[in-house]
């Protein structure tokens, strides 16, 4: 096992990364910039390096400074968290180099998975169900006009190299369509540096269901079930739960073990999420993966007993996986407390936090990186907190997170939680009966 390592990253996930590094020994070098140097929950790693400015371009996201910590401080390994560098190929490659281990897949998977075009086609030769669309990048908009024809509308452009909702656009029809290429491929390129597009058939009112897998390198891949994350705005999720209410028990013995069969036999190595869109017949369809660890990954720990984060050093360190029962337990929710005002159209709200009051007790979980007095900086994600609710089944994980939002005071700065309340007593969460639109469309319209 690593004796040393670097966490590339900032607030909640190297808070996270920290904690169990610590419990299994390992000291821990964090970076951090001029914004976060007066920050409290850097007293929970063994190093702090001040890394430069407070613009993620000018610390966060400086490979060469990185890596001259990370060889002066002794560290064996990089774990990179999420965001930032966490799937970035040219960053796994230079660690490769310096003879540093990087906590994560190989470059070869980040290239791949991290061009959306090449992930479909990669996944559809070893026997994933992939949406259907097209099988390379479009270059123009009549190469997306023609394969719409044949798909049929409604159809979706997603950019190549994207994520988060950028590059995404929607068309009922060849005008929407044209219109809807240039805009998306000038939104990828402003945010990816990579305008290009591809198209997929449009299930509407489908459901956001990912599965959680493992990898080691000696072939064995195990998957942690799967997670519902189809509240969500303007792409974004709000709130998660595993296991997913909408799954039917078929559909679900049939996709887990394929999925984790078509990881073993890709290559992958380490923790990756298969993100797939639940259609209105109840089956599964492939729509990219995420090659890191994601915000939303407690919720499966808390239904399977396994640390996620300790089972990324342990891989990267060159164990086997263990044999899992592969049994779940119970039902957890993660509501997502952000600094933000819904009723503002979510526009953020940075700012010093006077007051920080958090639930404990029975079934529940708080990750945070914050204490009372940090501040917020507009410079980086808005989060200030994760509440995890878990239960023996989802009615009572539900109660749980209702007290849970019910003990939880943050003031100096505006937050969703009124928004998490109004979804915990919302029919269409209640019943279990939703899906990636419900959230807008019913609760909190386009804003």
């Amino acid at each position: 096992m690593f004796r040393t390592i670097l966490i590339a990253n900032r607030g909640e996930v190297a808070a996270r990364i920290a904690r169990t590094a610590r419990r299994m020994g390992i000291r821990t070098v964090v970076v951090a910039s001029a914004a976060d140097r007066d920050q409290a929950w850097l007293t929970e790693v063994d190093r702090v390096v001040a890394v430069g400015g407070a613009r993620a371009t000018d610390s966060y996201l400086r490979q060469e400074a990185l890596l001259e910590v990370a060889l002066h401080e002794g560290c064996a390994a990089v774990h990179p968290g999420w965001g930032f560098l966490a799937e970035n190929d040219a960053f796994a490659v230079r660690c490769a180099a310096a003879g540093i281990t990087f906590i994560g897949p190989s470059p070869e998977h980040l290239r791949t998975m991290g061009d959306k075009s090449l992930a479909r086609a990669t996944m559809a030769a070893l026997g994933m169900p992939v949406i259907p669309g097209s099988k390379r990048a479009l270059r123009t908009p009549e190469e997306a006009l023609q394969l719409a024809d044949e798909l049929g509308y409604p159809v979706l452009l997603k950019a190549v190299s994207g994520g988060g909702g950028r590059g995404m656009r929607g068309a009922d029809s060849p005008a929407e369509l044209r219109e809807a290429f240039a805009t998306a491929s000038a939104e990828a390129l402003s945010a990816f540096g990579d305008g290009r597009l591809y198209l997929e058939r449009r299930i509407v009112g489908g459901r956001h269901v990912e599965v959680q897998v493992i990898a080691d390198r000696f072939g064995r891949c195990v998957h942690l079930g799967e997670r519902e994350c189809s509240i969500q705005r303007r792409h974004q999720k709000v709130l998660e739960e595993a296991p997913s209410p909408g799954l039917s028990p078929s559909e679900r013995d049939r996709i887990l073990p394929l999925v984790a069969d078509v990881v073993a036999r890709s290559g992958y190595v380490n923790a990756g999420t298969v993100e797939m869109l639940l259609d209105a017949d109840g089956k599964l369809w492939f729509m990219e993966m995420n090659t890191r660890l994601q915000v939303e990954h407690p919720v499966s720990e808390e239904t399977t007993g396994v640390d996620l984060v300790e089972w990324q050093l342990r891989v990267a360190a060159n164990e086997h996986l263990p044999e899992w029962d592969g049994v779940r337990r119970g039902h957890a929710i993660e509501c997502r407390i952000n600094a933000e005002d819904p009723d503002d159209g979510f526009r953020p709200s940075p700012g010093v936090v006077h007051t920080l009051e958090l639930p404990s007790g029975e079934g529940l979980r708080v990750d945070t990186h914050l204490r009372q007095g940090d501040r917020i900086s507009p410079h980086y994600d808005s989060m200030v907190a994760k509440l995890i609710a878990h239960g023996a089944d989802r009615p009572q994980a539900i109660e749980r997170m209702r007290a849970a939002l019910a003990r939880t005071r943050v003031e100096g700065v505006r937050t969703n939680i009124a928004l998490h309340q109004r979804i915990l007593t919302w029919d269409a969460f209640t019943s279990g009966q939703y899906d990636t639109t419900s959230l807008e469309r019913e609760l909190v319209g386009g804003a």
